[in-house]
């Protein structure tokens, strides 16, 4: 599998993005929409690289979207220069709620949150906040915003901003897809490397250093090598385990590129572990090829998250089909549309899902078959395929 240049997501997509937004806004009559974004792997910088491609890092930032025109980058002192260098949008500024009150920062200008919004809206009146990342935003910095913007109600609308980016653009797809490249390449290098005596660590190492090779930026999720007894937890963690003669090993990689992701897990069966682990290695497998033929527009996310469920019931191990299995894929890893058997949500045409069969839990140990699939009208492209599947003719 050959890795050229990834693709880039154009400045045009950027504007349909805060378009689509000022929609929402129109529709709810709120007046600004005010995003959180920090750096916590797996889902803090969700809002801030979605909406003006820039990733946190050490500092908080928001994005603040008006009802008409760009939004503004709203960061810490340390992070201007960087946002002003790799931001989609033409205004940063430097914001008082984060600084560090014991750091100097004598050649900044630092304002207020009053100030900016008051600059944005050339002093108009604020009734209505919208929020996002609500739940990540510290309390001491949305109660600052708030005696800001006294009179102002505030909104969370989370749930409509991750609306927006459930359907995937042409180049939103095309990222995507190269990401799962890359993590093919990690998958490959991996299973290149399971051998007696190396570590988890090792392991990983070397799935690492693939998927850097490759284009990718970092992982969306800590890279998980599980062997042994290390795979029953759902939550696995790398350590410096040697994996053994007859181990299952469980590899979980999730490389981000252009702040997207592709996520892939596949068992290793070193040696002979035992009848019952071959056996759920196999069954996880079937469940993952029913989903997959499952899938297609149109259907409730459920209904197909509910035929691997069943094969993984029917062989007896239902009770370690821990989560929901089905889960939309983007700047967030993981992140909603979740389909579990008490979703209402419809599978939508160019929506980016993974189907996750877990089995965890049991006396053995655990394991979990991941992949990645564009959906379709008809039914959905695999993305996940490595050419450790080709060379085992499992069938798209």
């Amino acid at each position: 599998m050959s890795i050229s240049e990834p693709p880039t997501i154009p400045q045009s997509d950027y504007v349909r993005r805060w378009r689509a937004i000022q929609c929402i806004m129109a529709e709810k009559d709120i007046d600004i929409i005010l995003t959180y974004s920090d750096d916590r792997a797996t889902a803090g910088a969700a809002h801030a690289r979605y909406l003006t491609d820039f990733p946190p890092h050490f500092e908080p930032v928001c994005v603040l979207m008006p009802r008409e025109g760009e939004p503004v980058l709203l960061c810490g002192p340390e992070s201007e220069e960087y946002a002003r260098l790799v931001g989609r949008v033409e205004m940063t500024r430097v914001l008082t709620e984060f600084t560090h009150p014991d750091e100097d920062y004598p050649y900044a200008r630092i304002r207020g949150f009053g100030e900016i919004v008051r600059e944005l809206l050339g002093g108009g009146r604020v009734v209505r906040v919208g929020v996002g990342g609500l739940g990540a935003m510290p309390g001491s910095v949305l109660e600052s915003f708030k005696r800001t913007l006294p009179e102002a109600e505030w909104i969370d609308v989370e749930a409509e901003l991750r609306g927006v980016r459930a359907i995937k653009s042409g180049p939103e797809v095309a990222v995507i897809r190269y990401a799962y490249r890359v993590a093919a390449k990690g998958m490959e290098a991996a299973y290149s490397a399971v051998k007696p005596g190396v570590t988890e660590r090792f392991v990983a190492a070397e799935a690492e250093y693939a998927m850097r090779r490759a284009g990718s930026e970092g992982m969306g999720i800590d890279t998980i090598v599980a062997s042994g007894p290390n795979t029953r937890p759902i939550l696995a963690r790398t350590t410096l385990r040697r994996i053994e003669r007859d181990d299952l090993v469980v590899i979980t990689l999730a490389p981000r590129v252009e702040g997207y992701h592709g996520a892939i897990a596949r068992p290793i069966i070193l040696g002979y572990p035992g009848d019952e682990a071959v056996r759920a290695a196999e069954t996880a497998h079937r469940a993952q090829l029913k989903c997959r033929a499952s899938i297609r527009a149109g259907m409730l996310g459920r209904d197909a998250e509910a035929t691997g469920r069943a094969v993984m019931s029917e062989a007896g191990w239902g009770r370690n089909f821990l989560y929901s299995g089905i889960h939309s894929v983007g700047v967030v890893e993981f992140e909603p549309p979740i389909y579990g058997p008490s979703s209402e949500e419809t599978l939508r045409e160019n929506m980016v899902v993974s189907v996750d069969i877990p089995l965890f839990d049991a006396p053995w140990g655990g394991l979990r078959v991941e992949d990645g699939y564009l959906v379709r009208k008809d039914g959905c492209e695999w993305l996940s395929k490595t050419e450790i599947d080709e060379k085992d003719k499992v069938e798209s």
